[in-house]
């Protein structure tokens, strides 16, 4: 699994802990809808102002999200 994958699994995994919809996200985090949309399908690379972004609009430290990617992705190279 690669970087960007892991990140939008991990991505929508706490959009949805959270109840929120893309749409709801991107105005707290003021990204654009479509964005988010790809970095869930992991077709974008998110820079450190959009993982900042992000995590402040889902109310969670970067190091969490970060974290939780790097476990996704040491889990699928275990298995």
């Amino acid at each position: 699994m690669n970087v960007e994958v892991s990140f939008g699994k991990v991505l929508r995994n706490l959009r949805e802990e959270k109840n929120l919809s893309q749409e709801q996200l991107a105005l707290l985090s003021e990204l654009d809808r479509t964005y988010i949309s790809l970095l869930e399908r992991g077709k974008r690379r998110p820079t450190i102002n959009t993982l900042i972004a992000l995590s402040e609009a889902l109310e969670i430290e970067p190091s969490e999200i970060i974290e939780k990617m790097v476990a996704n992705i040491y889990n699928e190279q275990k298995n």
